[in-house]
């Protein structure tokens, strides 16, 4: 009779500092490449809007002459660097604010407690 022998691995933990750098690297990725090979053809809301003939009644939003309008960066010539710039951007504005919420909302340890 043969006895096994059971491998035991030790699982070490992520620290969260690693996880939140991957995730703004793939995020940071995604925006800055993925979107220099996104179409230049319209979205569907357009399309729809183009078909249906009210695209030309549409009023220019609030934010229409803003630095990201239109999914691109205001004075930068070339339409793929321009918006895979504005995706860049536009993705540390969101990882800034989400980590910022993250840092306001997280579990305090049980030592410490606001309550008197």
């Amino acid at each position: 009779m043969t006895t096994a022998t059971k491998t035991t691995e030790t699982k070490r933990a992520v620290p969260f500092k690693w996880v939140a750098v991957g995730i703004a690297v793939v995020a940071l990725l995604l925006a800055g490449v993925v979107s220099y090979y996104a179409s230049a053809n319209p979205d569907g809301l357009e399309y729809v809007a183009h078909k249906t003939g009210f695209l030309d009644s549409a009023a220019e939003h609030g934010a229409a002459d803003g630095p990201l309008a239109d999914y691109s960066a205001k004075g930068v010539d070339d339409a793929r660097l321009s918006g895979g710039l504005a995706g860049v951007i536009g993705t540390v504005v969101v990882l800034v604010i989400a980590g910022g919420l993250a840092l306001v909302v997280r579990r305090r340890p049980n030592g410490t407690s606001d309550e008197a």
